[in-house]
C-alpha cells in the first residue's frame, strides 16, 4: 500500500503520518520508533518557549537553507529585519554546500 503523494507534502504530512503509525511508502514504523519519538516529543512539548520571533528566526533558516543559496537567505533574513546568518548557521547548514 503506497500512500497518495498529496498526503506525502506539506508541514502536517510527517506528524500525520506518524500519527497513523505508517511511512509514505504504506509500511509500518516500528513500535520502539513511535515511542521513542512520542517521549522525546512528550518532554519538548513541556519545554518554556523564549519568543515567537526567535522560534520563527530558527525555522526559516532551518528551512529555508534546504531551499534557498546562503546569500538569497541572508538578503531575505535581512529585508524581514531579522539578523543575518551566524558564522556557525553558515558552517552547520552550507558548510559542505
Amino acid at each position: 500500500m503506497t500512500v497518495n503523494p498529496a498526503e506525502t507534502t506539506g508541514a502536517d504530512a510527517i506528524d500525520v503520518a506518524i500519527a497513523q503509525g505508517l511511512d509514505f511508502d504504506g509500511t509500518p514504523i516500528p513500535a520502539a520508533r513511535l515511542e521513542l519519538y512520542s517521549k522525546v516529543m512528550g518532554i519538548e512539548a513541556q519545554r518554556q518557549r523564549s519568543g515567537v520571533t526567535n522560534t520563527m528566526r530558527s525555522r526559516i533558516v532551518r528551512i529555508g537553507a534546504k531551499h534557498f543559496p546562503k546569500d538569497e537567505l541572508n538578503q531575505m533574513l535581512q529585508a524581514a529585519d531579522f539578523a543575518p546568518l551566524k558564522e556557525k548557521e553558515i558552517a552547520f547548514y552550507y558548510g559542505g554546500k
